[in-house]
């Protein structure tokens, strides 16, 4: 049943993560091989445990131990084959901390010290320590079992074997010695590891850097099949880990070969220099149209194709009867001179001459290429101060606070004096159809105002003001969102502590300006299609949602 189903689960979403886990599930239930009742039972190894617990203790080689509870039939998750019994992981193993070293004691080269990324990635790479300093109990090599117990959930908690040499053993990782060999160390790795949700779910700390406690530890209940049939449960879980690796390696694969061939196909869309050409290159991809959009991903690229479409003038067809985009900025120009006279606006700094090098493609005839703070009634941001936090004050919004299509979390945003209100919106003041262009982090996460509510956006933004009745705000905001916009920051951005893009840069960006009739039509045109987006989006959902249904289900009749 398993086998015959691997490859349908796999396609699921997450599919591969969940078929491991139903592996070692079933694994830990002894579901995955068959028993044999000539096997040694396992009450057989729970007494050679508790000799050779006696006989260490006699020799003063371990210290008596404190007897741990008893296993509670609440505790026992589900009911065991024949031959197997439940059993305390504190019971079978003696557990040592690894050594705190200082930063002051790492050497260039010397004895590796193991710390949690080294099990973790085996190209982490190791600070070394003096080996004369290093006590027994600290040591390990070949062969040791691990257990980190401290770090981030998900990531850094589990049970290792060693397989990389003589080494020191770091904090936060437990070195067990396991007691009576009633344990094959790959069955108990698979065991420990099968319970880290058990393991997560008691773990102290806080939400990044967390720990579970040696008690935590002693007390896992954990199944103790007999010693031959661990043998055969490891040989299976190991050659379904192989089967499971070749899916995940074939769903890479195909997911690389995916994208390359949706950015092959869509690729021709964007090298079209006409309306024909364009329409036979759609051609060819409305061929291929289910294959190319049945991940998330693929929508994506097609919205940014279909963004960029626009911008180039090769969405809608252009009307020889248009005023032509010359004549809109000679208005433009008019206007924002009629402003500055009226003191509404500042007079800006002069902007460079645009050049021939600097334009990304040819633009359709009546179009005009212009700086974004040429045809933007102004584009700022706030002074650059810290204003004071107010319970129940105005919303300062950062990148942070943007989610969803084009949304603002005004509600989770911070709050600030109404007073510094006042002071910083003076200078900039968003408002309803502005656009809120983020300069720092996320850069072109662009959002669109669409309302009149009293907010500020931080000096992390810059605010793109519309001019109205000269500029289409929707074709400004879907500019600001396509390929043209995101290649320029990305040649503008500063990387420093974190990727920037400069107020000037962002004054300096080209814009390809249309008619202002073609850019009511383009606006309409690309809502549309957006829409469809939305729409292909949703169904691709509905659909993993039914595969991921299918999934659970054959997992919950496996197990």
């Amino acid at each position: 049943m398993l086998l015959s189903n691997m490859e349908l689960l796999a396609t699921a979403p997450g599919g591969v993560a969940k078929l491991r886990e139903l592996i070692l599930t079933l694994a830990v239930q002894g579901k995955l091989v068959p028993q044999d009742p000539a096997d040694e039972p396992a009450s057989v190894l729970l007494q050679k445990i508790r000799a050779e617990k006696d006989r260490l203790m006699a020799e003063g080689k371990i210290k008596r131990d404190k007897p741990l509870a008893e296993i509670g039939e609440e505790e026992k998750p589900f009911e065991l084959p024949a031959g197997w019994e439940w059993v305390r992981l504190g019971s079978t193993m003696e557990m040592l901390n690894g050594r705190a070293f200082k930063p002051s004691e790492w050497m260039d080269a010397g004895l590796p010290i193991v710390r949690i990324q080294n099990l973790n990635n085996p190209n982490a790479s190791f600070n070394y320590c003096d080996p004369s300093t290093v006590v027994d109990k600290n040591r390990i090599d070949d062969g040791a079992f691990l257990i980190s117990w401290s770090g981030t959930p998900g990531t850094s908690f589990g049970a290792f074997i060693w397989s990389r040499g003589a080494a020191a053993l770091n904090q936060h990782i437990f070195k067990c010695v396991l007691i009576g060999r009633v344990f094959l160390p790959e069955f108990l790795r698979l065991s420990i590891n099968s319970q880290l949700n058990v393991l997560i779910a008691q773990a102290q700390g806080g939400v990044g850097l967390q720990h579970v406690t040696k008690g935590v530890l002693e007390n896992l209940v954990l199944v103790l099949p007999p010693l031959a049939e661990q043998s055969r449960i490891v040989t299976r879980v190991e050659a379904l880990m192989r089967l499971c690796d070749a899916l995940e390696a074939k769903g890479q694969l195909e997911a690389a070969q995916h994208a390359q061939l949706v950015s092959t196909l869509l690729g021709t869309l964007t090298a079209s220099t006409t309306p024909e050409e364009l329409a036979a290159h759609w051609q060819r991809v409305a061929q291929h149209f289910d294959l190319l959009l049945d991940r998330p991903e693929a929508i994506d690229a097609l919205e940014q194709t279909l963004l960029q479409l626009a911008v180039r003038g090769l969405l809608v067809p252009q009307d020889p009867t248009d005023e032509p985009a010359s004549a809109l900025l000679q208005k433009i120009r008019a206007e924002k001179d009629r402003l500055i006279a009226t003191g509404q606006i500042k007079q800006g700094k002069p902007l460079p001459p645009i050049t021939d090098e600097e334009k990304p493609f040819e633009l359709p005839v009546g179009w005009e290429w212009v700086r974004w703070a040429n045809v933007a009634m102004k584009i700022g941001d706030i002074d650059h101060k810290m204003p004071s936090e107010a319970k129940d004050g105005v919303p300062y919004v950062s990148p942070r606070d943007f989610y969803g299509t084009n949304e603002i979390d005004f509600d989770g945003a911070k709050k600030i004096a109404y007073s510094d209100y006042v002071e910083l919106a003076s200078k900039i003041r968003p408002e309803a159809g502005d656009l809120i262009y983020p300069r720092y982090g996320t850069i072109g996460v662009v959002r669109k105002v669409t309302t009149d509510r009293e907010f500020l956006a931080s000096y992390s933004c810059a605010v793109i003001k519309v001019l109205p009745g000269f500029i289409e705000p929707d074709y400004q905001y879907l500019f600001s969102v396509s390929g043209c916009a995101k290649a320029q920051a990305a040649s503008a951005t500063n990387k420093t502590t974190q990727p920037n893009v400069g107020l000037k840069s962002i004054q300096e960006f080209l814009v390809p300006l249309p008619p202002l009739a073609e850019q009511s039509r383009i606006v309409t045109r690309i809502t549309a299609l957006r829409r469809l987006c939305v729409d292909l989006r949703q169904r691709l959902a509905e659909r993993q949602s039914v595969q991921a249904r299918l999934a659970e289900a054959l997992v919950q009749e496996v197990a």
